[in-house]
């Protein structure tokens, strides 16, 4: 996971430039400030916040609490058991100590029921242990194209509980997977600006990698090649709105965007010297603002 390193005015400002570069909401990135401005005279603050993050990466959960979880599953009393112990309370609170005159016969038979409780629960371990097979983190940890492969299941039964009917392909790049799902009539899947798109997104990692308990993969969707539509009309549309700024002198205030949608509009106006962009805003409603350099300065 690769760090990004960003400067603003406050702490804040430059986590927030920072998620806009990762193109990640705030969960799902980590943190470390480096440097904070310093309080000045009257109030003021001198010098930038420094801060630098990346995606968070993700751990698979230990294996041995699925383990703990089966042997105290196993480790239960059965029914038989819940009914001896009242009897053994009984048996042991009405016998008598044992003395001389008692026979090694007499003895055993007033100690059993006690004898029959206490062996109940060493017994169950035995028996958890021969059942129980040996964790294997090579054997149990999804692959990539395990996941793939449990994506391309769900989105196949999707469309065919709409009706609809489409093909899917998998490309994935170590970690990265990217399945597409390609056909006709496709439209309500991804909805006005790709609203939908990312809610079926959403759905599709759910039931592929949280399914099989993958935690390591970075799983995306893309419908009938919307997404790629989408970055080169964005890219259009940004420089357009950057033209426009650096014409006229005046910032642009663009309409709420997802973290993907504003760091292409980010990335495409960085090689530009004559306008600069920033982002406001909390999501849902945050958005990105494209200001004359000149002015910015």
């Amino acid at each position: 996971m690769e760090w990004v390193e960003t400067t603003a005015k406050t702490v804040e400002e430059a986590k927030e430039l920072a998620l806009d570069q990762l193109g990640v909401d705030a969960d799902d990135a980590e943190f470390e400030v480096l440097e904070e401005p310093r309080p000045g005279l009257f109030g003021r603050t001198r010098g930038e916040a420094r801060v630098r993050a990346r995606v968070r990466p993700t751990r698979p959960r230990p294996k041995v609490e699925r383990r703990d979880r089966r042997r105290k599953g196993a480790e239960k009393p059965d029914a038989t058991e819940k009914t001896d112990k009242p009897a053994a309370a009984k048996a042991v609170k009405t016998a008598k100590p044992a003395t001389s005159d008692t026979t090694p016969a007499e003895d055993a038979s007033s100690e059993a029921p006690a004898a029959k409780t206490r062996a109940s629960k060493p017994a169950a371990r035995p028996a958890t242990k021969k059942t129980e097979a040996p964790v294997n983190d090579a054997n149990n940890t999804p692959t990539a194209d395990d996941v793939a492969a449990e994506a391309e299941k769900f989105l196949k039964g999707l469309v065919d509980a709409l009706g609809l009917e489409g093909t899917t392909s998998v490309r994935h790049d170590g970690e990265d997977i990217e399945v597409n799902l390609d056909g006709e009539n496709l439209g309500v899947l991804i909805g006005p600006r790709g609203n939908t798109l990312l809610a079926v997104q959403d759905i599709v990692r759910v039931a592929s990698q949280r399914r099989i308990g993958d935690h390591t993969t970075r799983l995306r969707l893309d419908i009938m090649g919307y997404r790629e539509k989408r970055r080169a009309a964005l890219e259009r549309f940004a420089n357009e709105q950057a033209d426009a700024v650096a014409a006229s002198g005046e910032e642009r205030i663009l309409e709420p965007m997802p973290s993907a949608d504003r760091k292409v509009i980010h990335d495409t106006l960085s090689g530009r010297t004559d306008v600069v962009t920033r982002s406001e805003g909390e999501d849902p409603k945050r958005r990105v603002v494209i200001a004359s350099a000149s002015s910015a300065n």
